[in-house]
């Protein structure tokens, strides 16, 4: 059995302390936590299970990396604290831990990573010979594996566009949706995300990513951007009012051109209620989906919509980015140290999982 760290228990961590506790090849070690509030409560209360997992949550950073698991989930977000989270990385890398996250989108696809990300992990890797594997649902699957799987379907291929159709309400990280997105704010403001060169930055990897596995050189990464207001105030279940006049959808496109096209295309459209942006496209029920279209011959179009915690589709979104990376981690255990991105982690059948509680 592989000793393995969950740190951090929100969103992310929740799904990720079910995932390892099913997981036939892994055994939940420590959870590591920031809130006092959460310290000595049991792992399972804390991913919402009906039974306790014999884990308390501890904020002993050093105690649990010291005590040398096998593998770290590290579930924190590196959305508004990059530097923290490479910091925390570099030292479960440091300790001999295999670490998978989504928290650093410039490691998604490692190879392109600027310096001051790739630098100190490849150090880790040298210094203590551990693995990181960095990746999500989008950024993540929904724009490498699945998109590359579908497309060996085809017998042409002119273009493919991967899609994130997602009502934001559904998100429990308010603070990243009304002030890193911009939900609910004047249409003057200039939300971080949304910034000139940074959706490239979150997801021009994922076009790297996919142009490096097709064999096809790129010309450039553009980037197009629309914002709508709100035509009234809405009211929504988990984030309260958003008042008309401010942004209440964004559609955008990170394009990969090829031979002066765009041919590999990640689109988001992004509402905080459906009421707004109507013309633009709609997942096929419920609050979000994820969609990769292969234009050629023939035409092919896959739509996943994944559900947890109540059937919420954010919630299923996370738990299959969790998936993805903590289904990974045996197969990280046996490969050498290093530095690895999608196209070097298989996406393997859950041996062992079918039927397990």
């Amino acid at each position: 059995m592989i000793s393995t760290v969950v740190w951090g228990t929100g969103n992310v961590g929740r799904a990720a302390i079910r995932a390892v506790d099913a997981h036939p090849k892994l055994e939940l070690a420590a959870v590591l936590v920031h809130d006092p509030g959460k310290i000595g409560r049991d792992a399972g209360e804390l991913a919402g299970l009906d039974h306790g997992l014999g884990v308390a949550a501890s904020d002993g950073i050093d105690a649990v990396l010291a005590a040398g698991p096998g593998a770290v989930v590290y579930a924190a977000t590196g959305d508004i604290r990059p530097d923290e989270a490479l910091a925390d990385i570099g030292r479960a890398v440091r300790a001999g831990a295999v670490v998978v996250t989504p928290a650093l989108y410039p490691l998604y696809d490692q190879r392109s990573a600027p310096p001051e990300f790739r630098d100190p992990v490849l150090a880790a890797i040298a210094d203590g010979g551990g693995s990181l594997f960095v990746s999500g649902v989008d950024p993540g699957w929904g724009n490498d594996v699945l998109p590359l799987i579908v497309s060996g379907l085809g017998t042409t291929i002119d273009a493919i566009r991967c899609q994130e159709i997602f009502d934001y309400s559904t998100y429990e990280q308010e603070e990243s949706v009304r002030y890193l997105i911009g939900m609910g704010q004047p249409m003057e403001y200039e939300p971080l995300m949304l910034a000139p060169s940074i959706p490239t930055m979150v997801w021009g990897g994922q076009i790297r990513l996919m142009a490096r596995a097709l064999g096809v050189e790129l010309d450039d990464i553009r980037e197009t951007m629309e914002r709508r207001p709100l035509t009234d105030t809405v009211s929504t279940r988990t984030m309260g009012e958003f008042a008309a006049g401010t942004q209440g959808a964004v559609r955008f496109e990170v394009r990969g051109i090829v031979g002066g096209e765009p041919r590999i295309v990640i689109e988001h459209i992004t509402r905080i209620h459906a009421s707004c942006a109507p013309d633009w496209p709609t997942p096929p029920d419920g609050d979000g989906a994820h969609r990769v279209i292969i234009e050629g011959r023939p035409r092919i179009e896959v739509t996943v919509a994944a559900t947890d915690e109540g059937e919420n589709r954010s919630a299923g979104g996370n738990a299959t980015a969790v998936g993805r990376l903590v289904g990974a981690i045996d197969w990280l255990v046996d490969a050498e140290p290093g530095l690895y991105d999608a196209l070097d982690v298989p996406l393997r059948p859950a041996v062992g999982r079918l039927g397990r509680k």
